[in-house]
């Protein structure tokens, strides 16, 4: 009998890379001083550290192969039957970038008490039973769209689940380009904007930036990309055609960037590209999709920014 494979994503937490790793002399004396700006780095540490080594006894007790990575980026060779993180939203959507769509995910939330997780169906001190359920073929999950971005006709990233940004490098400054959206039945409305940039991405990403920024929470199991313009400028009576929306499984949205110094934002601020005044965006639907375990077609409601 071949026993199951399963790697293990687990976060560096913020006490390990300050404290522990960096040796951060300002971190350390804050924390000394019971500063409330560093007060929950050690709790939320211990939290994390506790939960990996739940998840390791449960792996163990389970009789499985498994890889441990510390660290949620990086690519990881070898071929496996489920990725487990350890960590929050973070880490799953930074894993979820180097796991293909024949493979399910599980997260698990390291800290539930400072910590969203949305993505994360399993939680300190219930590990050993999602386990097992994923490993055994009885948790359920959800077929997640991914977005798809290239840049001048060629592919930058592939695997979005969160969003991207565009804007400019400098929070500040004026966003200025030119948008299209294109419709699967060949229609193209096309608008040239001035804002704080743009937020585009999958369902999975709409209850998060997309949301706060006015736009809808989609239906997990939906197909289509939403896009929502942040803060846009308009003339004092006027208003934008295109100031959100959505894209068809079968359409793209195009950026006909106007800025010498723009940035794309691809899942948080870890994965960052420079855009340049003539450049174009593209970004549409992904064929990759990604199996996230112990979410339902009704989450998400009530998820804010994370």
């Amino acid at each position: 009998m071949i026993r199951p494979r399963v790697l293990i994503r687990v976060k560096r937490t913020s006490y390990r890379a300050l404290v522990l790793d960096e040796a951060d002399g300002r971190v350390k004396g804050l924390i000394a001083r019971g500063d409330p700006t560093v007060s929950r780095l050690r709790r939320s540490h211990d939290d994390h550290e506790a939960t990996r080594d739940e998840v390791l006894r449960a792996l163990s007790g389970l009789g499985v192969t498994f890889q441990l990575v510390e660290g949620a980026r990086g690519a990881v060779d070898g071929k496996f039957d489920l990725v487990v993180t350890v960590g929050g939203d973070g880490t799953l959507l930074a894993a979820s970038h180097h796991v293909g769509p024949d493979v399910p995910i599980l997260g698990v939330n390291s800290a539930p008490e400072h910590s969203v997780g949305f993505f994360c169906a399993a939680r300190k001190g219930s590990v050993q039973k999602a386990l097992a359920a994923a490993l055994d073929g009885t948790t359920r999950g959800i077929v997640l769209t991914r977005m798809r971005v290239d840049l001048n006709g060629g592919c930058l990233h592939k695997r979005v689940l969160n969003d991207a940004l565009f804007c400019h490098e400098i929070p500040a400054a004026t966003s200025r380009y030119i948008l299209q959206v294109k419709r699967g039945d060949g229609q193209v409305d096309e608008e040239e904007q001035r804002s704080s940039g743009i937020w585009v991405g999958p369902a999975a990403g709409s209850t998060a930036a997309q949301r706060s920024s006015g736009g809808k929470v989609l239906p997990l199991a939906s197909h289509k990309i939403q896009y929502v313009v942040r803060e846009p400028y308009t003339p004092l009576g006027e208003r934008l055609a295109l100031s959100r929306g959505t894209i068809d499984e079968e359409g793209s949205l195009v950026l006909l960037n106007k800025m010498r110094q723009g940035k794309l934002f691809l899942d948080g601020h870890h994965i960052v590209h420079e855009v340049t005044v003539g450049d174009v965006i593209t970004m549409r639907r992904s064929e990759e999709s990604v199996t996230v375990l112990g979410l339902h077609r009704d989450a998400g409601r009530d998820r804010r920014f994370s």
